[in-house]
This record gives structure tokens, C-alpha cells and sequence, in this order.
């Protein structure tokens, strides 16, 4: 992917480096350490124990480092093409205006509307204040422990969430969880599973179109997205976890189904193509 020199992102609210704060009651750096540890290496999200008891921000970041640097520009240059790209597909596609979205980057914890983030928690969008939350190191987790080489493997993440808060720009997203919150766990995560293979569509869509707009990508770096989304289909990792597989759990949808629908927005780069909630077979 080419994408040193290119223009980046003023959307972009950078929290690392930043000095560690916490709440009366909160938990310590030692011990904020070892939740992180016990939650990444258990498998569980341990951000309900990150919260900020006492109103305050929770932030937990270490001295930047010259990786942490470059992974913060491959961020926002790879925003700002999103950018580009969604303003250009609404104004062709739906005739109106795209506004931006927020990414946070942050370093080990922080907090926001929709909860704690960290490590543990990986990447989210939260509707509630309209931002994308990424920890620059899950680029390192996605390459070393789930085997997603390459930096079209880490665009594809960014390009993921951002399609969030397209879905939430269409209002998709509040609806589908409007949905979600009156029925079933089963059901729920039914409909989860079309949110996110709707987001795997939508970051084909966006694929294509920074294909043909800045010639920044070839087939190589669609091998790498495709490679990312079929390793973190929830029947691979929970069959990595050494796990059976459970379909009435999952709430991202298989390997097969995240990478074919992330095809589909890539062949056809056209929004219509990308409707989860109406098709038969997912």
C-alpha cells in the first residue's frame, strides 16, 4: 500500500503519550497492567474494570515510541482516503453529504461514551460520540497472533470501523440496535453478525474505490484484507482458542462470510449490494 508522503487526516484525536490519570478508587498502573494481561491472554474483555468510577477520563499510555509515530500517520493518512472516498460515494450514490468521522488513538486504555477501551477491547466505533477507538498496537496482535500480515491487513481494520459509522451516517446502525436491544441473545448476535458483515462490505466498497481514486493499492494488498477478514471470523478464532465453534455465538460472522462480503462491496462498489439485513444467505 502506498501511502508514506499522502495527505492525512485532521480527524484524528491523538491520546498517547499523554500522562496517566485515573479516578479515586480507580485501578493503578501496576495493576491496570496486570487486568490487561489476564484479559488478553484469557480471552476477556476486562473494560467493565477499566471505567472511570469517579467521572474523570481513563488513560493509560506509555512514552511514544519511533512505531508508534508511523503507525499514527499510516492512520490518518488511511482516514483521510476514507474521507475521500465515502464523501465521493454519498454525493454519487445518495446525492447528499458524508461528515467525517473521529478516530482516537490511544495507547493501552481510555474511555469513552460506550465504554472502556483498551487492548483487550480491540478496535470499536461508538455512536455515541461518533468516533472510532484503535490501539496502534492490535496492528502488531493482528499480524503476530491472528496472522494478518501487511498494511493493507491494518487499513482493512481502519476501513472496518469507519464503515460503522457510515452504517450510523444512514442510519443502519441505530436502528439495527434499537432491534437488538428487545429481543434474544441468540437473535442479537444474529443481527450483530449483519451489522459487522455489512461493515466488511462497506470496506470493500471503500477498497475499490481508493483503488481507482489514488492507485495506492494492488492485488497483493486485496490478498492482505481478504487474509485479514477471513482470521477473524469468529469460527476461526474460536476454533484458535481451541474451542468448538458455536454459530449461536457469533456476533461477526464466519471467515467465509466476512471475507465474500467484503469481496461483494469490492466488485460491485455500489452501497445496495452491501444489504445484510434483507438477504436470504448470509
Amino acid at each position: 500500500m502506498k501511502w508514506q508522503g499522502r495527505r492525512e487526516s485532521r480527524n484524528i484525536e491523538d491520546r498517547r503519550g499523554r500522562s496517566k490519570a485515573r479516578a479515586a478508587g480507580g485501578i493503578g498502573g501496576v495493576g491496570l497492567i496486570a487486568v490487561l494481561v489476564v484479559g488478553y491472554f484469557l480471552g476477556i474483555d476486562v473494560t467493565p474494570l477499566l471505567q472511570d468510577q469517579g467521572g474523570g477520563q481513563v488513560v493509560a499510555s506509555g512514552p511514544m515510541t519511533a512505531e508508534d509515530e508511523a503507525a499514527g500517520k499510516f492512520v490518518s493518512v488511511t482516514l483521510a482516503d476514507t474521507e475521500d472516498v465515502w464523501a465521493q460515494v454519498f454525493k454519487e450514490q445518495l446525492n447528499r453529504q458524508y461528515t467525517p468521522a473521529t478516530l482516537v488513538l490511544f495507547k493501552g486504555a481510555t474511555s469513552s461514551p460506550c465504554g472502556g477501551a483498551s487492548g483487550a477491547s480491540g478496535p470499536f466505533y461508538c455512536p455515541g460520540d461518533k468516533k472510532a477507538y484503535l490501539d496502534t498496537d492490535f496492528f502488531v496482535t493482528l499480524e503476530r497472533e491472528l496472522g494478518a500480515k501487511g498494511d493493507f491487513a491494518a487499513a482493512y481494520v481502519v476501513a472496518h470501523e469507519i464503515a460503522h459509522h457510515v452504517q450510523n451516517e444512514l442510519g443502519f446502525l441505530a436502528a439495527a440496535n434499537a432491534v437488538r436491544a428487545q429481543v434474544s441473545q441468540a437473535k442479537s448476535n444474529a443481527i450483530s453478525v449483519q451489522i459487522e458483515l455489512q461493515a466488511d462490505c462497506f470496506a470493500g466498497i471503500w477498497a475499490r474505490a481508493a483503488q481507482e481514486k489514488f492507485a495506492s493499492i494492488d492485488r497483493a494488498d486485496l490478498e492482505e484484507a481478504v487474509n485479514a477478514a477471513r482470521r477473524i471470523g469468529d469460527d476461526t478464532l474460536q476454533r484458535n482458542a481451541g474451542k468448538r465453534p458455536n454459530p449461536h455465538s457469533f456476533t461477526h460472522g464466519t471467515s467465509e462470510q466476512r471475507s465474500r462480503w467484503f469481496v461483494t462491496g469490492y466488485q460491485s462498489g455500489a452501497l445496495g449490494s452491501c444489504d445484510t439485513f434483507s438477504s436470504n444467505e448470509l
